[in-house]
């Protein structure tokens, strides 16, 4: 009886050791990238959406965003916080304003702007949390340390086939992924200097092209001129050129998404395509109107129960590393971001709580002072310019654009809608209602019909400005333009 019962003890511990064993080893084959999804956040440089198909354009050729688009949720209004690459995308990776942070502007090394060493970015957060990070094409952030990846990846950041080509081996990673993939398309190139103000490569263009790309090229009689700029022969021209470049980008993106699937990980991976600030034109990169800081944002997440469908929901690029991280299954911190997650969007048709952002800009160049700071609340957009009594400042490549040329060299009194006065040459104060004035033409600001609106969202980018320790918020006290007025501060 005793050998029976040893012999039945001995059989049952051995079956549960052998389960034991079979459920270790069923937990140890399963890859880590099915646990969390792998996630590609590709960024263009100085991309509206005014050229996307996606968006309602029908000349542009973009079908492999457009794809995206079907596959997944656009945003209709999403914004970055800046108008200006290196400053966005310090925030993209953050989730943290500028003026928080340090990133005041460009970190070329004569401007020298840079994010302080305390701050983790996403791509570190990332790592720490068993992710493989890897980043190919335009950094423009300061210092590597606070933006650090595992991998830097080679390749021209004009041809985004190539770039797509050497990202082969770390879409095969056998931990979760994190890819940083960002292009110089469709910046201006070569073209600070306006005695070149008609250069035909003004955008990265080439007469040769590039090795894997189709050259797309547009006739400047076809394409769509927004409504801010002058429909010129030299806007039109520009646009053209324009458009090409942003074809590139498309085809790049084709081939990722390619690979992607070869690599048998599209269904568990998060796709994000989005531009650090609008087109390279005046009126929209660098400044705070919607040319300039509404951007497309397109979000394949295979989970997601919305599918080629669009989302008015007001989101912004300080959203961005709380929502990956969320994605990515990280517990965040609500507190230590400015921004936060809008995972819960992308399966909401009418999201509640998304209908207010805010926005800060303070140097594009060194040589660029002048702060703006926006409340957007629903319609109505505020936006303080608080360098008001300076002219406006210019880009480099802007200032030598052959549309802005035009108008200068001409002396012309109008820029597109505006008075090029009233563009050099700002109130400290502009409040838009944008359902009835999406141009920004009329500033409600002085209308004395206006002025509990005025009073609100005055109190709303105070209390902005004091939750972000905005070291501008000292303005308001030392500035003595507001009396007078009658607006309450």
């Amino acid at each position: 009886m005793n050998l029976r019962l040893l012999v039945l003890g001995i059989t049952i511990i051995g079956c549960l050791l052998l389960g034991c064993a079979d459920k270790k080893e069923e937990v140890q084959s399963k890859p880590i990238s099915t646990t969390r999804p792998n996630i590609i956040l590709f960024v263009a440089d100085d991309h509206g959406t005014d050229a996307l198909g996606a968006y309602g354009n029908n000349v542009i050729k973009t079908p492999n965003l457009d794809q995206l688009a079907r596959e997944g949720v656009r945003f209709n209004n999403a914004y970055c916080t800046t108008a200006s690459c290196a400053a966005s995308r310090s925030v993209i990776l953050t989730g943290l304003f500028g003026h928080a942070t340090g990133s005041y502007g460009h970190v070329h090394d004569y401007h020298h702007f840079s994010t302080y060493d305390k701050v983790k970015s996403l791509p570190v957060l990332l790592e720490k949390e068993g992710y493989a990070t890897a980043r190919i094409g335009k950094y423009h952030v300061a210092p590597e340390s606070v933006y650090h990846f595992q991998e830097e990846l080679k390749a021209n950041p004009r041809n985004t086939v190539e770039m797509a080509e050497q990202c082969k081996g770390v879409l095969n990673s056998e931990k979760p992924l994190f890819l940083y993939f960002c292009t110089d398309d469709p910046h201006r190139a070569a073209s600070t200097n306006p005695g070149q103000w008609d250069a035909p490569n003004s955008f990265g263009n080439k007469v040769e092209g590039y090795a894997g790309v189709e050259t797309i090229t547009y006739k400047p009689e076809e394409v769509v001129v927004p409504d801010f700029l002058p429909d010129t022969k030299e806007s039109r021209e520009e646009i053209a050129q324009y458009y090409q470049s942003v074809s590139r980008i498309d085809q790049g993106f084709g081939k990722l998404m390619q690979m992607l699937k070869e690599s048998g990980k599209a269904d568990n991976t998060i796709v994000i395509y989005i531009s650090d600030n609008g087109m390279a034109f005046p009126g929209a990169k660098t400044t705070l109107y919607e040319p300039g800081m509404k951007l497309p944002c397109i979000i394949k997440d295979p989970n997601s129960k919305l599918k080629n469908t669009t989302s008015d929901a007001m989101i912004s690029w300080v959203d961005l590393t709380p929502t990956i991280l969320d994605m990515a299954k990280v517990d965040i911190k609500e507190k230590s971001f400015h921004g936060r997650s809008f995972k819960d969007v992308l399966n909401v048709k009418e999201p509640e709580g998304w209908d207010q952002i805010y926005a800060s800009h303070t140097f594009h160049e060194i040589t660029m002072y002048y702060p703006m700071r926006v409340v957007r609340d629903k319609n109505y957009k505020f936006i303080r310019n608080i360098a008001w009594r300076s002219e406006y400042p210019f880009a480099s490549d802007l200032w030598a654009a052959s549309t802005w040329q035009e108008v200068y060299r001409n002396n012309k009194e109008f820029y597109g809608k505006r008075k090029v006065q009233d563009y050099l040459f700002r109130p400290e104060f502009e409040l838009f209602d944008l359902e009835k004035d999406p141009d920004e033409m009329l500033n409600l600001a002085n209308d004395p019909n206006y002025k509990g609106v005025m009073d609100e969202m005055i109190k709303k980018m105070k209390d902005f400005q004091i939750k972000t320790r905005d070291p501008w918020l000292i303005t308001w006290d030392h500035d003595s333009s507001l009396q007078g007025t009658g607006i309450n501060l």
